[in-house]
Order: C-alpha cells, then structure tokens, then sequence
C-alpha cells in the first residue's frame, strides 16, 4: 500500500510503501474491544470501598433482649437494615485489570493501524518539528492540512516545540513511537504517522 507524504505546510514531498503485515490486516472489532477493555481496565484506580459490618463504628451491645418485646431479634446496630449500619457485598479496594496475551495485544495495534488506512484517515508526515512553540502557529497549519482530532505518532522522542505547541490544542495528542496503543488511536478521527514513528512501528510489529 502506497501512500503520500506530506510535511507540515500540506505540500506533497514523497511517497512511503506501508507494510502489508502491519497495515494490510482485516479489521476486528472484538479484538478491538477486547484491547480497549484491558487497556481501560488497567486504568481504574479501584478504590471504591464502603464499610462492611466489622468496620462500623459503634457499640457491640445487644440492641433489646432476644425475645418478649414483640419485635424482630436483632443482634447488632451495626447491621446492614440499621441506618448507618455497614453495607452487605459492597465494592472492596482492588485492581480491575486481567491479563491479555502479549500476541492478541501485538494484533490489536496491527488491527487498530489497518483500520485507520483502510478509512483512509492515516496520513504520513515527514517530521512533527517546528521551529516555534506558538500555539497558534501550529493551530493553522493543523488547520491546512485539515485535521481537526488527530493522534500524533513520532519516533523514539518528540520534538520539544511541537509537544508544547500542541499541548493547548483540544482534541490534538502527541506520543512517541513505544507509547503507541489501541485507545489512543481509536479515540482521535486521524492517525498521523511521522516518518520516524512509521518505522518504528513497523520494526516493532512485524
């Protein structure tokens, strides 16, 4: 697969092959969700917690005596019917995440990156630099080259200019090459690739 490359200016200044094994593979959408899921899972932070029976607060006193009262038999105020008694099988502090083998994981970015050809919403830069970090500066030249929502991808490390250019800018994310992933791309309309990270995606994903 044949695609242009442009630089930052929108002019045409070459063309790059994409690799078939990397670019060309058949889109799954539960392979997707199935990344998108343990990305995600990964990221809850898992402390939710109410308190169980034992870690109220308050006196281990029989209520009223067992029977003659005519009421039900209670044995604690701490229980869970009793207003500011203790929640029965309430969320417990605990991580959310579980495993994914390292081969579906390695085919979900191959899966992620084919979608985004195939969509035709990948588009090849020649390099993410600039020579200044105005915001506004990289705003209008994002705007010629009409992106709008836009991942990012460049090599080993990020020009300094363009990552602080593009900071402020909604919906614009900036990542090197090894923090590539799944969620990132999908989230973002376009996938833009720099010469660099398109290599280094390639070596790692053949």
């Amino acid at each position: 697969m044949k695609l242009d490359v442009v630089n930052l200016d929108a002019e045409t200044v070459g063309s790059v092959d994409l690799a078939e094994a990397v670019f060309g593979v058949a889109v799954r959408r539960d392979i997707l969700a199935r990344m998108v899921n343990y990305q995600l899972s990964k990221r809850r932070s898992g402390n939710h917690k109410t308190k169980q029976v034992w870690e109220v607060s308050g006196t281990t006193k029989k209520p009223y005596a067992q029977k003659g009262t005519g009421r039900a038999r209670q044995g604690s105020l701490r229980s869970a019917q009793f207003r500011g008694g203790g929640v029965i099988f309430g969320p417990v502090v605990r991580s959310h995440a579980h495993d994914l083998p390292k081969k579906v994981r390695a085919l979900a970015l191959r899966v992620a990156l084919s979608a985004k050809a195939a969509d035709g919403k990948l588009v090849v830069l020649e390099s993410a630099v600039t020579s200044s970090s105005k915001t506004k500066e990289l705003a209008a030249r994002l705007a010629k080259l009409k992106l709008s929502s836009v991942l990012f991808i460049d090599g080993a490390s990020l020009d300094r200019n363009f990552a602080l250019a593009s900071r402020n800018l909604p919906l614009v994310d900036v990542l090197p090459s090894q923090g590539a992933n799944v969620y990132d791309i999908l989230r973002r309309d376009t996938l833009v690739l720099t010469k660099d990270g398109l290599q280094a995606l390639e070596a790692r994903l053949k």
